[in-house]
């Protein structure tokens, strides 16, 4: 294979909501590059990019699949991404490495959501953005309608490149405005037939060429004097003006294929060649320190790692794209996350399940390696004295949680490896052990992107699990000041246990004045501050802890012994076993003996009269509350609100959001558990959700009642 330059390579995600066939066009693409001797398709299960088990058994794409092809003396390397929402991570992974993003758009089902939410990434990425209409020989394509919704989501930026002539069951004609031809394809697809657009068709195509032109020229100032001038614009400027307007984002040029006839992929590809801004044109990527690195093939050799795949019998596959420099088989490079040494000891141009071994990589390339030491997604790769390091890829906040456990408890620990590999791949899938519910919480996008995990388990590494409710980390805090004491005595023998302390305890917020005194048993009760510790939790919330005492009659030593027996109770809150929060407390007397007295008995006397004094201080479970926030079609809105309002949603605001409706509303996490599944179902699967988390807010009393209950029955049965 020839190495290429900066200049000669273009870098494509394929996006598209599940089913819109970027697979097929991938396949297409590969065949007419010669990559591939015949075209694949996805229900025979031998396509290039969905190779692994889990995607032959669901029939889709479940991770990004890099992939390549050679055309006319260009290299075009393209990421088939997952359609499917909850795999959204595979589609941001491929969006931060390509330079253009391709919307394939199902023609029968027109602008979905999914293309929204998949727009919306690369818009905030900065992707230019061509729209390919596929399935257009369906009996049910609407052609006209997917560029009306598409005009009413993106507006005047969608500009038609070709229109088909005969969409439905005979499609095998297109026009293409911009050369002002006509291709007709023979049933075998492939190279097809130019011939001169038919007098019928000629008004149209002259009104959508005139239309190009002006887009054209809009985005150049020499283009429009030039069009002004001649009233016209050769092809050449044409593609310019497009070139330069997909870079700004300021034109969506639309294409039409019937990718499994392999009818108009070929002009499509011809069209990448021509007009896709390639890796020079790029303006180059900004590191963390806001160093603009160009794609230059003289520069310091740096690589950006952005998806790695686990296989058997090869281990880790790291692929990555070449930010600066010429990488080649051999280099010694230093991992800037962890300042590893890592040699790349083979280098491949990559084709899906296939990998054709190169010499060297130059600036802008996509390729893979293999036998990292300790070099993960994110982490970027650099040439000797180089320091570059480029930001980590930011994937959404999960939306599905659910607790996992091995059915046999002996595989606990091949589960936990398991699925810290699986978060190797895939970084939208997080694994965490949380000590506070004693659950092994495994997040995601949703229930079939943690099924699919669960699937992959099961079948691939013969590990059984299960899933089960996940646990809510609620919050337990106080809403008023209380006093207690507890005196802890203990006599067996030998050296005995005392120790007394008296404490005040109230809620704490943020710019309260310090403690002077308080009312205990009727009395005005004068504080003084001796020693003041402030304690940012680990779990959110602080805790204020007052040393009070006077007269010594309990020594600072033992200071630290009663705040740990406080800390050990509010790691396990009196009321459901949560976390306590936002506390404040005040010792202010005791009682200790010269012998008897030890850390451990002030440990256990701060521990008991803690839990006392909670109990009376007005306490209330707090349980957590996340932004929610809910892309509709119109049409589902009103069954999207009402099963709001059943999970005790605070609707915050509606608002339109190119074509759909967008709901904001506060909803507490107890009640998100399914959502995703719920919501697919109450729309057919046309809406979307993110949610974030943010606060904790008091439980209804009557959810309070049922916690505590709830609590103190497990709290009996052990």
């Amino acid at each position: 294979m020839k190495t290429y330059s900066p200049s000669e390579i273009k870098n494509i995600a394929l996006v598209g909501s599940a089913g819109s066939g970027k697979t097929t066009l991938a396949e297409a693409m590969m065949y007419e590059g010669g990559v591939i001797p015949r075209r694949g398709s996805v229900s025979a299960k031998n396509t290039a990019s969905d190779y692994r088990p889990v995607e032959q058994e669901y029939g889709s794409s479940v991770f990004p699949a890099v992939l390549y092809a050679e055309w006319k003396n260009q290299k075009l390397n393209f990421i088939d991404t997952p359609g499917a929402d909850d795999f959204v991570g595979g589609v941001i992974s491929a969006l931060n490495v390509a330079d253009t993003a391709v919307m394939v758009v199902n023609a029968v089902k027109g602008i979905e959501v999914g293309t929204e939410i998949i727009s919306r990434h690369a818009k905030k990425l900065n992707k230019p953005i061509i729209f390919i209409v596929n399935q257009l020989d369906h009996e049910k394509a609407n052609f006209e309608q997917t560029i009306e919704h598409a005009k009413a989501s993106f507006g005047k930026k969608v500009v038609l490149v070709q229109y088909p002539v005969n969409q439905g069951t005979g499609f095998n004609m297109v026009v293409d405005v911009l050369k002002m031809e006509m291709y007709k394809w023979k049933p075998e697809g492939g190279k097809p037939d130019v011939l001169p657009i038919p007098e019928e068709e000629k008004e149209k195509a002259d009104e959508l060429h005139n239309a190009l032109i002006e887009a054209a020229a809009e985005n150049d100032d020499k283009l429009m004097e030039l069009y002004f001038e001649k009233g016209s614009l050769t092809e050449d400027e044409m593609r310019a003006g497009i070139r330069a307007g997909l870079i700004k984002r300021d034109m969506f040029p639309v294409f039409c294929v019937s990718a499994e006839k392999d009818m108009c992929v070929r002009r499509f590809m011809e069209f990448l060649v021509n007009v896709a801004p390639n890796a020079a044109a790029m303006p180059g990527t900004e590191t963390i320190d806001g160093t603009t690195v160009p794609y230059d093939e003289n520069g310091a050799a740096s690589i950006f790692v952005f998806s790695t795949s686990i296989e058997p019998h090869l281990g880790d596959i790291n692929y990555f794209k070449v930010m600066s420099g010429t990488l080649k088989e051999g280099d010694d490079l230093t991992n800037m996350t962890n300042e590893n040494k890592e040699r790349i000891s083979q280098l491949f141009a990559v084709a899906g399940k296939n990998r054709m071994k190169v010499s060297e990589l130059k600036a802008g390339d996509i390729g893979a390696t293999v036998k990292l030491k300790a070099t993960r997604n994110g982490d970027t790769l650099n040439a000797k004295d180089c320091t570059y390091k480029f930001p980590l890829i930011k994937y959404p906040e999960p939306r599905f949680r659910t607790a996992v456990r091995a059915v046999n408890k002996g595989d606990d620990e091949k589960m936990a490896e398991v699925l810290n590999r699986m978060h190797e791949e895939d970084p939208s899938l997080l694994v965490e052990y949380s000590k506070e519910l004693k659950q092994l919480i495994l997040s995601g996008q949703g229930e079939f992107h943690l099924n699919t995990m669960k699937w992959r388990i099961e079948h691939n590494d013969k590990v059984a699990i299960e899933f089960v409710v996940p646990k809510i980390p609620y919050r337990e805090t106080i809403t008023k000041f209380a006093q207690a004491e507890y005196r802890h005595k203990k006599q067996s023998g030998g050296a005995g246990q005392f120790g007394e302390v008296h404490m005040v305890i109230e809620p704490y917020t943020e710019g309260m004045p310090e403690p002077t005194s308080y009312k205990i048993g009727g009395v005005d009760s004068k504080m003084s501050v001796k020693g003041k510790e402030e304690y940012d939790l680990p779990w959110g919330g602080k805790l204020i802890f007052y040393n009070c005492i006077v007269g010594g009659v309990i020594e600072a030593r033992f200071m630290p012994a009663i705040l740990k027996g406080i800390m050990e109770k509010m790691e396990e809150g009196p009321l459901t076993g949560s976390y306590a929060r936002d506390i404040r407390v005040c010792i202010y007397d005791g009682k200790m003996h010269p012998v008897d007295s030890n850390e451990i008995s002030f440990r256990l006397a701060g521990r008991h009269a803690f839990s006392e004094a909670f109990k009376n201080a007005g306490p209330k479970v707090l349980e957590p509350i996340y932004d929610v926030e809910v892309l509709v079609p119109e049409e589902d809105m009103g069954d999207v609100m009402s099963d709001l309002q059943t999970r005790r949603a605070i609707i915050m605001g509606m608002d339109s959001d190119n074509g759909f409706q967008k709901i904001m509303a506060k909803v507490p996490l107890k009640e998100m558990q399914r959502y995703s599944t719920a919501l697919s179902s109450i729309t057919g699967g046309r809406a979307t959700f993110s949610m974030k988390f943010a606060g904790y807010e008091k439980v209804p009393g009557e959810i309070q009642e049922e916690l505590l209950s709830s609590y103190k029955e497990s709290d009996d049965d052990e």
